[in-house]
């Protein structure tokens, strides 16, 4: 369609025409591509240059003249997306339902992957509306990192219910009452109280279940983190729920972050290490180092891999402390076992001392998977407490399971 080439006026008065709006200007000005607001397209053609920019509105009477019109006659919803990717020619978006969309054209507003921007079909992004990742519930609640706050059960842990280990008990007893219980006199001291302490030792050892302990006893919020949970494909949402995380834990009056894993995280970077592999230590780097010290947060991660983290997060000032968790000594594997056999329904007199030697090399989890075992034989045999015959199956059941090579963990540096 050809415009005739009358000067671009007021609107206002005119009733009988349409509205569209521009999406590109071509041939030095003397044509446009546009839309209707039925969403159609429509192309115009105008005898002279005209001075129209993509998204603006003009009406389109029956004399086929044109006027410019505000842009509160367009009647378009936009929409909220986080940049995912900016292409030479385009962005692509996640959209707050989920999908993809790609933004043709280059924005007029610099915005950055991990940006949370406002956006409409035909103007693409308007704005900046975050320069950070928004969620639906983020209403200052914080309530989608529930899924990291562990809950209490029903009956408080102790140190009582760790078998075993009275050195790594011990340990974990200092920490919670120097860091938190007295963190005021290091101040006074002028001390820099352990900001993150790291549990290395084989799988099974008990270095969450001692975690969990410390926050019970603590009183202290439990935060459990997993590199599954933690790490996402898109760009910058790893680092953002961290740095959540850590500004949710301030807010409590007593908090425990704790790593699971930490190896599949905060692995050793180089040079084949990938974009977002070096983000997330990055990050975690920064946090470490800027929540203050002896205040009502500590990080404690759990490894069996301490060799494959990254060296800088194992200086001092980050993770100060390494708690070794081996396995079990004769004298930690009866204790083990008798306070499994407390907690169970025995028949007396059971063989806890053949089975403190006939055990050597077990983990606490495998010590524990025997009690399990031994239950299972008594209930199938109709029986409700567990007798001698019952453990002595299930040894052979737990030691005939197929053992999985594990690397051997070093020493901290």
């Amino acid at each position: 369609m050809t415009v005739g080439a009358v000067p671009d006026g007021d609107v206002d008065g005119r009733s009988d025409g349409v509205f569209i709006k521009v999406i590109t200007v071509a041939e030095d000005g003397r044509a446009i591509f546009a839309r209707t607001t039925s969403g159609g397209s429509t192309q115009l053609s105008f005898p002279d240059p005209v001075d129209l920019r993509r998204g603006e509105i003009i009406f389109i009477d029956n004399q086929q003249q044109w006027f410019r019109a505000p842009d509160a006659v367009w009647a378009e919803d936009s929409g909220v997306g986080v940049v995912r990717k900016l292409l030479d020619d385009s962005v692509v978006i996640e959209t707050s339902g989920g999908g993809m969309r790609v933004l043709n054209g280059k924005p007029d507003v610099a915005v950055e992957p991990g940006n949370t921007v406002q956006y409409t079909e035909i103007d693409g992004i308007t704005r900046v509306i975050s320069v950070t990742p928004l969620r639906y519930r983020d209403s200052g609640l914080d309530e989608d990192l529930a899924e990291y706050i562990v809950k209490r059960g029903d009956t408080k842990l102790t140190f009582d219910s760790f078998g075993g280990y009275d050195n790594v008990k011990s340990r974990a007893r200092e920490l919670i009452e120097t860091q938190l219980d007295h963190a005021d006199d290091l101040r006074k001291i002028g001390a820099k109280p352990v900001k993150g302490v790291i549990f290395t030792g084989a799988p099974g050892t008990g270095k969450t279940h001692l975690a969990r302990i410390i926050a019970d006893v603590a009183d202290a919020v439990f935060y459990l983190v997993s590199g599954p949970s933690i790490v996402s494909k898109w760009v910058g949402d790893s680092e953002e729920t961290l740095r959540r995380l850590f500004e949710d834990a301030a807010k409590k009056p007593r908090a425990i972050i704790f790593f699971d894993e930490i190896d599949s995280i905060a692995a050793r970077r180089s040079a084949d290490s990938n974009g977002e592999s070096k983000r997330v230590v990055a990050q975690l780097l920064t946090l470490l180092d800027g929540f203050e010290a002896g205040s009502n947060v500590i990080v404690i991660a759990a490894t069996n891999r301490v060799e494959d983290i990254d060296e800088a997060l194992l200086r001092p000032g980050r993770f100060d402390w390494e708690i070794q968790f081996n396995l079990p000594t004769s004298q930690d594997r009866r204790e083990i076992l008798m306070l499994k056999a407390d907690e169970l329904e025995t028949e007396d007199d059971l063989p806890l001392d053949v089975l403190t030697v006939l055990t050597d090399g077990w983990s606490g989890a495998m010590l524990t998977a025997l009690w399990t075992e031994a239950a299972l034989i008594a209930v199938g045999d109709g029986r409700v407490r567990i007798a001698d015959e019952d453990l002595a199956i299930a040894h052979e059941r737990v030691r005939m399971r197929p053992v999985r090579a594990r690397a051997e963990v070093s020493d901290v540096a």
